[in-house]
């Protein structure tokens, strides 16, 4: 057993190490196809399984199963850590509607579909459960390789939702998984009590958890800037953990303290979103290798024709449906429900959640997982590859300037110290032709750089702003509205 050491850690690294680069590698061809980047790493795992070239062998969904779960926690974290909740706000109540009756609307009917095409009523509602909820990373990779920048409103609402949707689509599965292990009848009314419970407990959880997190990393100052996103690690870990104890939703309870916590100042803020941006993608590269594994391309034959037409009817009419008439109630714009119905693609959790009946060992939980892992996939292809088109074809690009080519971020180990931001000059604004020297900044608030057509402008007070330039300004948090009357809102990154 010595003796095969280090040799055997050294070939699983290698394997690790290799897969992993070619997932990494590979993602620009992923991107010039305008598909999720996700999906090329599940392809990955797929090519390197037992089936394929690699023939690695892996069967254990247990395993599977923790890790699909640890990664969720992080990047449900990185998303609500970039979520802050006075953006939020202004969607919250639509998005959740989608988040609830949306996911149990969109289950139901994929639920018909199945039993219309020979599955039982409890297996067929049990695969519209697992398929019910949205992946944020998945659309918002495919918007950024293209490109293509959302309205407001419209990018908010994918983004809240599918970090709000995820237990809801955990809650049913677990429900309906426990009712055909113990044989009990599932109860609309049960279900809807034991959502609401845990949606109640994961919500106090995670801001409680936020809150007294963000209490102690202002008042002890940690003696190394990498141990703060070490910390908001362990917020996340304690909060999904806490909350599922209490019999809560831990997913929830980990969006919401990272909505919390990105919604106030921290120390070295900047490092720990980078730190946590980093974590949310490698999560995201090793969970979809480890399911990609499972996969056995043979059997997905035998679910070839009951995975398309359910991608299809997903993809085609119980979305697209669900999302319009949950929408129409909050005045959205015809184009805009259409597309936040359209782009509602599925990711990971869909076959996360199809572990589930497998290690519980329900009958046929096996050919249902390959059936997921067929919607996934054909429902990335199907929309994800429109996405582009669809997003020009319904107008809902935002008519905002492109960001500037270059961002600039200070890292400042006290909390509420001067803000750096960038502002984009368009002709309308009074500052637009005038000199440094010209314009009245308030005190202790000046420009550090210019940025005009991609080049960067050291500027002096003779300097002289023109449209289309973008100006970084640097200023006390207290001055930040007199600078916003000079040059409107600070951009975005």
């Amino acid at each position: 057993m010595i003796g095969s050491e280090p040799l055997a850690t050294a070939v699983l690294l290698t394997a690790f190490g290799s897969l992993l680069a070619a997932s990494v590698a590979l993602s620009r061809v992923s991107a010039r196809l305008g598909l999720p980047v996700a999906l090329l790493f599940l392809i990955v795992g797929v090519v390197a399984g037992s089936e394929g070239l690699g023939h690695i062998a892996f069967e254990d969904y247990q395993f599977a199963f923790r890790v699909g779960t640890t990664a969720l926690v992080l990047i449900l974290f990185d998303g609500g850590l970039n979520t802050p909740f006075a953006s939020a706000r202004e969607v919250l109540a639509p998005s959740a509607v989608l988040a609830t009756v949306g996911v149990f609307a969109t289950a139901a009917l994929v639920a018909v579909g199945a039993h219309l095409f020979g599955l039982e009523w409890p297996m067929a509602m049990l695969l519209g459960a697992i398929v019910s909820s949205t992946d944020a990373a998945a659309v918002f990779s495919v918007l950024s390789a293209s490109g293509t920048r959302l309205r407001r409103k419209v990018g908010l609402t994918l983004e809240v939702e599918s970090g709000l949707n995820d237990p809801m689509a955990v809650i049913l599965t677990t429900a309906i998984t426990t009712g055909m292990v113990t044989g009990a009848g599932l109860s609309f009314g049960g279900v809807a009590r034991e959502v609401s419970l845990e949606l109640v407990i994961g919500t106090l959880a995670g801001f409680l958890v936020a809150r007294a997190g963000r209490m102690l990393i202002l008042r002890v100052h940690l003696p190394a800037a990498g141990l703060y996103p070490a910390f908001t690690l362990a917020l996340a870990c304690l909060s999904f953990g806490i909350a599922t104890l209490l019999h809560g939703s831990g997913f929830l309870a980990v969006y919401v303290t990272g909505m919390t916590l990105g919604s106030g100042a921290l120390p070295h803020a900047v490092g720990i979103r980078r730190v946590h941006d980093a974590l949310g993608w490698l999560s995201q590269v090793l969970m979809f290798l480890l399911l990609g594994l499972l996969v056995f391309p043979s059997r997905l034959l035998q679910v070839a024709s009951i995975g398309l037409t359910l991608a299809l009817m997903l993809a085609f009419v119980a979305r697209p449906l669900v999302a319009m008439l949950c929408l129409a109630p909050f005045r959205y714009r015809w184009r805009d429900s259409a597309y936040v119905g359209w782009v509602g693609l599925r990711g990971a959790v869909p076959i996360v959640l199809a572990t589930i009946p497998v290690m519980a060992e329900v009958p046929g939980a096996r050919v249902l997982f390959d059936i997921v892992f067929f919607i996934v996939v054909v429902g990335a292809i199907v929309p994800g590859a429109t996405v582009p088109w669809i997003s020009r074809l319904l107008r809902v690009e935002s008519a905002a300037p492109p960001p500037p080519a270059t961002v600039i971020e200070v890292d400042a180990r006290a909390p509420r110290g001067d803000e750096l931001r960038a502002y984009f000059v368009s002709d309308q604004l009074a500052v637009a032709g005038a000199t440094l020297a010209e314009i009245p900044f308030p005190e202790g608030t000046a420009v550090s750089m210019l940025e005009r057509r991609g080049a960067l402008i050291a500027p002096s007070g003779s300097t002289r702003i023109e449209p289309g330039d973008y100006v970084y300004v640097i200023a006390p948090p207290e001055h930040r509205s007199h600078v916003e009357l000079l040059f409107g809102r600070p951009e975005e990154h």
